[in-house]
This record gives structure tokens, C-alpha cells and sequence, in this order.
């Protein structure tokens, strides 16, 4: 996590290998963690920096109604935030756009640009896509919203646009792939409406690159067999001195083509030390990564119940997302881990909560993605009825709790069924420990 010098914009980013440092811009409405596999494997050849664009992922939006220059300043923000000066880069598709419109904007900023496809709308494409493409996204109270989310992301490999049910508008890598399509919705539901400032601007942007006799660094678009852009190859007009156009087979071969580009133009310098944010970041253990906030150093150690995620720390504590909730990798010693985050954050004090009460057989349905996206309205019938009784599971006058409004809102159910999801089996495993260690403490 950084924070832009004088905006005070938040951005969370990913960073995996060693070597030069290569920035990575992923597509909308996705997040960085859509090239976690991909940073393994560039990470032998490339620190990989990936960082969530504005208003997607953990990162702030822009202000007002921003428009592809402003993400392309605000991505040029974000290498100056941390300090790793003119390095290659990689976009998929609005990540692309993004990367050539700041390429064009401040070209010393970039050695090379490998891009996976490069969207050249015609004015009737950009009208459909104006009129249907971009619907408002807002949590609706009985979870209605989950299932268009669901289906208009798993619909999208099978046509596009994602509403064109017109047999002209299949394509030919249709899959059922309930983890590609559960991360994505996950993604979406983590930027809600934002996605339409982020996505909008890409869809508005200009469609030209540099003329032939622009003197910019050199780049490589391509696209494979499947991809909607494949075909938008041919549209791409003169391009300048080393720039080249490729069709490629398949995804892998995009891919190491584009790896390959890379590290012909990427140069050697190693990646520079990038300064962490003093208030928010991630402890590395043996096995993986904890989520943190607050005032490092602070005495005590605040964590949250299971099947939910830190809140923001009172001043003067911290807090995390317990391993396998929220943004905490799982571990399968959840104690061990947290007293070796307090060790390393300087806390000296742990406050470990109570277990709820209730049944833990009953208090953690499976909440394994499906392939018709039931577990999404079971997380959110839950997370409703958890409003109105505890254990949520006994719904009778006698376990009635005081009704809270605000708990009954659309957003809070939101952030509670999903970090439900989020937590899955870990919030069973975290129940278990806290009664351990309860029993212990007397």
C-alpha cells in the first residue's frame, strides 16, 4: 500500500520476483489479483509491480467524472510514488488503453509496452456499448444483484458484449469455470459502481496510438484466438518505428511473446527499494502474507470475529485480518501466525475476541463458489438474518436481538456476506482456536 504524495490517494499494489522492476495494469472491472499466476512466473526475469487501478480493487477512486487521461496520470502518480523511474510495462486490454494513453502523454516514462489487445471501436460498436454495457451497480437489499453479477460474468466468456445473445456475438473460448468467474465477481463486488468511472473512461477514450512518426518507446500488441480483440489487429492503422502487431494462437503465447518483448527492451537495472506505508501494509510469514492497519508499535492488538474482517483501528492499535479472512492469506496455525504479526508490528498485547455463541456446525454453512452462484445469496440471506437473531440460525422470539438500521443497509450486508465468502473454512478453523484459547484463559 502508498499513498500519492499531496492527494493523499490511497493505492494498493502487488509485488512478486527480483530483477527490473515491470509494471503490470490489469483489466477492468478486475483488480491486480488477476495476475497473481502470471507475476510467479514473469518474477523470475522481473520485480513485478501490479497495482490495483483507481476505484478497483483496494484502491481509492479518482474524484468527479474522470476520463482515461486522468487514470494515465494517475498510473504515472503512482511510479513516481514508488520510485522505480522508466521501466517497461504490460497491460490486458483497458489496462493497455491505459498504458498507451499515458505512454502517449509522457512517453520518458516507459522503456516498452507489451499489450494484450488493443480495442479499436467503430461508432456503432461505441454506441451499443454506451446504451447497455455499463448499468448501474448497487447492492440491492434482498441480494437481487447477485444474480445478474454472476451470470453477466460468466456470460461474458460465452458472448460479447456480455447482453448480445445474437449467435453472431458467441465466442469461441466458452468455459464454466466456477473459480475464474467466482475471483471476478469477488472483484466487481469489491469496486460496486465505481466500475463505471474506471470502465467508462477506457470505453470513451480515444481510439488512435501514436502516428507512424512518433518518436515513443516500442511496444507489441497481440492477441489470441478467442480474444474478442483478436480481429482489432486489422484495425490498428501505421504504427511508429517499433511498434509491431502479431496474432497469436492462445493465450500462452501471447503471453511468452510478450514476456519476450519485455526483456529485450526491459534492460537490467535492478528494481529500486519502494518505501511501505506507515499505516497499513502486510507482515511476511513462512507461508504467506498478514493484513494489517493502525499504528505500528502500538501496545495492543485488536482482531475481529470469524466470517468477518478488520474494521478500521481505534488510534493507537492495530489490527488485522485474522490468516484466511479478508486480505490475510490462510495458515494452518492461526494462533502461531497472529503472535508472530503482533511480535513483528511491536504489539504487545493480543485481544482475542469470544467465539460467537452457538453451534459451529450450524454458523459456518460451506460457502464454496458453485456453478450457478447459489453460495452468493446464501452468504446474503445470512448475512440479513444474522441482523435479527444470534446464533443467526434460530430464528424465534428468543434469540431476537435489538434491531440495528444500519446493519439492515445494502452495503453493510454487502461487506458482511462477503467476507463470509471470503473467509470460507478459515472462520470454522477461527471459531476452533478462539474456544481454545478461551478454555485456556479461563
Amino acid at each position: 500500500m502508498l499513498t500519492i504524495p499531496g492527494t493523499g490517494r490511497r493505492v494498493h499494489y502487488r509485488r512478486c520476483g527480483r530483477g527490473p522492476a515491470l509494471l503490470m495494469v490489469h483489466q477492468s472491472p478486475r483488480s491486480s489479483a488477476e495476475y497473481e499466476p502470471l507475476m510467479r512466473q514473469w518474477g523470475e526475469h522481473f520485480t513485478c509491480i501490479a497495482p490495483d487501478t483507481p476505484g478497483f480493487g483496494l484502491s481509492d477512486p479518482l474524484p468527479g467524472q474522470p476520463e482515461i487521461a486522468d487514470f494515465a496520470d494517475a498510473l504515472c502518480e503512482t511510479i513516481d510514488a514508488l520510485g522505480i523511474g522508466c521501466c517497461p510495462a504490460y497491460g490486458f486490454h483497458s489496462g493497455g488503453i491505459i498504458l498507451v494513453t499515458a505512454l502517449k502523454r509522457q512517453p520518458h516514462r516507459f522503456r516498452a509496452l507489451a499489450v494484450g489487445g488493443y480495442a479499436i471501436w467503430s461508432e456503432a460498436e461505441m454506441r451499443i456499448f454506451g446504451e447497455r454495457y455499463l448499468p448501474e451497480f448497487h447492492p440491492a437489499p434482498y441480494g437481487e444483484h447477485l444474480a445478474w453479477l454472476w451470470n453477466r460474468m460468466l456470460e461474458q466468456s460465452w458472448i460479447f458484449p456480455w447482453f448480445d445473445t445474437r449467435e453472431e456475438a458467441r465466442l469461441p473460448g466458452a468455459h464454466a469455470d466456477v473459480a475464474r468467474v467466482a475471483q471476478a465477481v469477488m472483484e466487481m463486488l469489491e469496486a460496486g459502481n465505481a466500475y463505471q468511472a474506471g470502465y467508462g473512461a477506457v470505453l470513451r477514450a480515444p481510439r488512435d496510438i501514436p502516428p507512424a512518426d512518433a518518436a515513443v518507446p516500442p511496444c507489441l500488441i497481440s492477441a489470441y484466438a478467442g480474444d474478442p480483440l483478436q480481429a482489432h489487429i486489422d484495425r490498428l492503422g501505421p504504427m511508429p518505428a517499433g511498434w509491431e502487431a502479431r496474432k497469436v494462437a492462445t493465450p500462452a503465447e501471447h503471453q511468452d511473446a510478450s514476456l519476450a518483448f519485455l526483456r529485450r527492451h526491459g534492460g537490467d537495472a535492478p528494481c529500486p527499494p519502494i518505501a511501505e506505508d506507515a499505516h497499513e501494509g502486510w507482515v511476511a510469514l513462512q507461508g504467506g502474507l498478514i493484513h494489517w492497519k493502525g499504528a505500528r508499535g502500538a501496545d495492543r492488538l485488536v482482531l475481529h470475529a470469524p466470517a468477518s474482517e478488520m474494521a478500521d483501528p481505534e488510534p493507537g492499535t492495530l489490527a488485522l485480518d485474522v490468516p484466511g479472512h479478508g486480505q490475510s492469506d490462510p495458515f494452518d496455525d492461526l494462533q502461531g501466525a497472529i503472535e508472530a504479526t503482533a511480535l513483528a508490528l511491536g504489539a504487545e498485547a493480543i485481544l482475542w475476541p469470544a467465539p460467537p455463541p452457538g453451534d459451529p456446525e450450524r454458523l459456518y454453512p460451506d460457502m464454496t463458489p458453485d456453478r450457478f452462484g447459489a453460495y452468493l445469496q446464501r452468504a446474503w440471506a445470512i448475512a440479513r438474518v444474522e441482523a435479527f437473531f444470534a446464533p443467526w440460525y434460530e430464528a424465534s422470539a428468543a434469540h431476537a436481538i435489538p434491531l440495528d438500521a444500519a446493519a439492515l443497509e445494502p452495503p453493510a450486508l454487502q461487506r458482511r456476506a462477503r467476507a463470509r465468502i471470503v473467509a470460507g473454512d478459515a472462520a470454522r478453523r477461527w471459531h476452533d482456536t478462539l474456544s481454545t484459547i478461551k478454555g485456556e484463559t479461563g
